[in-house]
């Protein structure tokens, strides 16, 4: 079972238990959000396309807020001299998929197939390594 759901302008997969990383969403880590805009959905036995939307919702835990390598933007005219170089770091939120209520069913993420939360020591290191480069 899965559903495909637009968050922030962007279309995504949402499982039970799925990480994702979305462009970034207002709250708090550790803060429940639920998407109502579900475009499409399949519990296995059937398909439901939305016209835009299906009737259902997916509910998130915000893990954490963080930004993505950087990216380097450069312009140039030849035979004038302008060169410009810019970079870009895109803010993002990790999101944890916590349940998909589609069509009146509700699949619930199982403790025995949930991911195991990021130590903090695991994250300040990432962190530390991303800023690095």
């Amino acid at each position: 079972m899965f559903a495909l759901v637009e968050i922030a302008g962007s279309q995504f997969e949402a499982r039970p238990n799925d990480v994702i990383q979305t462009p970034l969403l207002k709250g708090e880590p550790g803060e429940e959000i639920v998407f109502d805009k579900v475009l499409l959905y399949d519990d296995g036995d059937n398909v439901q396309i939305g016209e835009p939307y299906v009737e259902g919702t997916v509910t998130a835990k915000i893990l954490r807020h963080g930004k993505d390598k950087k990216v380097l933007v450069f312009h140039k005219k030849r035979r004038k001299g302008y060169q410009k170089l810019n970079g870009h770091r895109q803010r993002f939120s990790e999101i944890e998929i916590l349940s998909l209520n589609l069509g009146g069913k509700n699949f619930e993420a199982t403790k025995a197939e949930a991911a195991e939360p990021r130590k903090e020591e695991e994250i300040a290191e990432n962190e530390e390594n991303e800023n690095k480069e």
